[in-house]
């Protein structure tokens, strides 16, 4: 890719975050990727944890009828 260089011969942050002029589509769609992953993370978590209080009671429940 082209971009400009600084004195040491290195990419500008700058340029890496213009991403070529693409960066009004580039960002957010890595934006609402990570919204969507964190969101999976959660929903996984929260599932995880309804299901186990699921299984605690149906244990529990077992243990009362023997």
């Amino acid at each position: 890719t082209h971009c400009k260089l600084d004195q040491g011969g290195r990419c500008l942050v700058s340029e890496f975050l213009n991403m070529g002029g693409y960066a009004a589509y580039v960002w957010p769609a890595y934006g609402l990727t990570l919204v969507v992953i964190v969101w999976n993370i959660i929903g996984a978590r929260r599932l995880l944890a309804r299901s186990r209080e699921d299984a605690r009671r149906r244990l529990e429940m077992r243990g009362e009828e023997a």
